[in-house]
C-alpha cells in the first residue's frame, strides 16, 4: 500500500551548526522540531530537557529560554536565549547539529521522516578535532549510522532522547546517563588547553 502524502512537508534544516575549532564532542539530533524551526535554533520546545541535561553535564547554570526572568532585568529575548545557549556549548567544547539537512516530515514527528538528505558533516569534522559523537535519541543514532558514520570514521554513542516524548526517562535519570557516558571534566580541560588558557585548576 503506498504511503499517503497527507500532512507531509519538504523542510530544509534552515540554520547553521554550533561549533568552533576547539569543539571536541559533537552532539547530533535528528531534525529540528516545529518550534525549533520557528526559532531558527536547536531544542526550542521548553519541555525538551536538552539544555538542562547539557548544563548539568558541563556544571554550569541552565541558560534561559525566551521569556525567562533574568537577574535585575527584563525577561530574556529569543536572541539573548540563543546567545546564552550557544556560549554554553562553545565554552564547554561541544558542537551541536542534526543528522538531516532536509527531509519530508509531518510536523515534528521523527517517525514520519522520509526522503532524507544528510547533513554536510564535513563542515564540522574538517574544522574541529571531534573526538566523540553523541546522538540524542535512537532516530538520530540510526540515521547517523546509515548516512554519516562512514564519512566521519567515528562510531556514535546513542543516548536516551531528551524529548518530552521520551517520558519514561525522568530528568534525573537522563542527566545520570548522559554524565556517565562522557568525561566532561576532561573534555573541558582539553578545550581550555586547546585555547591556550592557563591557570586551570
Amino acid at each position: 500500500m503506498p504511503v499517503s502524502d497527507k500532512g507531509y512537508q519538504h523542510i530544509e534544516h534552515g540554520f547553521e551548526p554550533v561549533f568552533d575549532q576547539h569543539s571536541r564532542i559533537l552532539v547530533l539530533g535528528s531534525f529540528p522540531s516545529v518550534l525549533s524551526r520557528a526559532n531558527a535554533f536547536y531544542y526550542g520546545n521548553p519541555q525538551n530537557r536538552f539544555w538542562r541535561v547539557m548544563a548539568a553535564c558541563l556544571g554550569v547554570p541552565v541558560p534561559p529560554n525566551e521569556g525567562d526572568p533574568l537577574a535585575g532585568s527584563e525577561p530574556a529575548t529569543l536572541d539573548a536565549s540563543i546567545a546564552a545557549k550557544r556560549s554554553m556549548l562553545l565554552n564547554g567544547g561541544v558542537a551541536l547539529w542534526d543528522v538531516i539537512e532536509s527531509c519530508d516530515i509531518k510536523g515534528s514527528s521523527d517517525a514520519s521522516i522520509r526522503n532524507v538528505v544528510p547533513a554536510r558533516i564535513e563542515l564540522i569534522t574538517s574544522n574541529a578535532s571531534i573526538e566523540q559523537v553523541i546522538c540524542n535519541g535512537g532516530t538520530a543514532g540510526r540515521l547517523y549510522k546509515r548516512y554519516l558514520q562512514e564519512r566521519t570514521g567515528l562510531p556514535a554513542v546513542v543516548l536516551p532522547s531528551t524529548s518530552p516524548a521520551n517520558a519514561a526517562w525522568r530528568l534525573e535519570r537522563l542527566v545520570e546517563r548522559w554524565r556517565e557516558t562522557v568525561d566532561w571534566g576532561a573534555l573541558q580541560f582539553r578545550y581550555l588547553i586547546g585555547r591556550g588558557c592557563r591557570g586551570v585548576s
